[in-house]
């Protein structure tokens, strides 16, 4: 039986908020979702009867392997999709989580596996993000938050954690891409904002702009 647009979305929200330990609190998936904490009960309950989630009262969810798996394919559709819109259609990064929201919900398998050919299977989604596999495996990322880096560190910028588009239009208009060198000249104390160096020109990030800035 096919997963509903619904369960779909509450999967994907589970594979972004699940720590180390594959936890998620009922209450970050209802801000995440915006969605009110009874109905995210009502959800993990059958949740738990699919045995994707171990659920009990006023303790935060446990996402089963299963549950990962299952989680993993729908976001492997998502990224892959982004990936064919901006490799195949010339879609900026900015422009393409929307059109992918949308597709991620088709659920013909070859139609995923065909677009995975044409883009020789790619390992990352064009903002830096790893690409799932056939069987929802992820290929671990060493990278740490810019937020994170030290005064005098030189880093390579290589993911964002979340797609959000004013993020991408923010870093685009700093011309600040995915391999972008960046150099950390100056660290605030009063609100953690970043001086780096890039292409030879000074930029301000923002203390929200660097802890969703993955680098190596």
């Amino acid at each position: 039986m096919r997963n509903t647009l619904t369960e779909e979305n509450y999967l994907k929200a589970l594979f972004h908020l699940a720590d180390s330990e594959y936890k998620v609190t009922v209450n970050d998936l209802s801000k995440f979702l915006n969605v009110k904490m009874p109905t995210v009960n009502n959800m993990m309950k059958k949740f738990a009867e699919k045995n994707w989630v171990i659920y009990e009262n006023y303790k935060p969810l446990i996402i089963s392997e299963k549950g990962m798996k299952e989680a993993a394919l729908i976001v492997r559709k998502h990224r892959l999709t982004e990936m064919f819109l901006v490799e195949k259609m010339n879609f900026g990064w900015e422009n393409v989580h929307e059109i992918a929201e949308q597709l991620e919900h088709v659920h013909s398998k070859m139609f995923f596996d065909k677009m995975d050919e044409i883009l020789n299977f790619p390992t990352l989604d064009p903002h830096g993000e790893p690409i799932p596999d056939k069987d929802g495996n992820i290929i671990a990322q060493d990278l740490k938050k810019l937020s994170d880096c030290k005064t005098g560190e030189t880093v390579t910028f290589k993911a964002v954690t979340f797609s959000d588009d004013s993020l991408l239009n923010y870093l685009n208009e700093r011309t600040i891409h995915l391999d972008s060198k960046l150099t950390i000249l100056r660290i605030e104390n009063f609100d953690q904002s970043m001086q780096v160096e890039h292409k030879g020109k000074t930029e301000i990030l923002s203390k929200n702009a660097t802890d969703k800035m993955l680098v190596r």
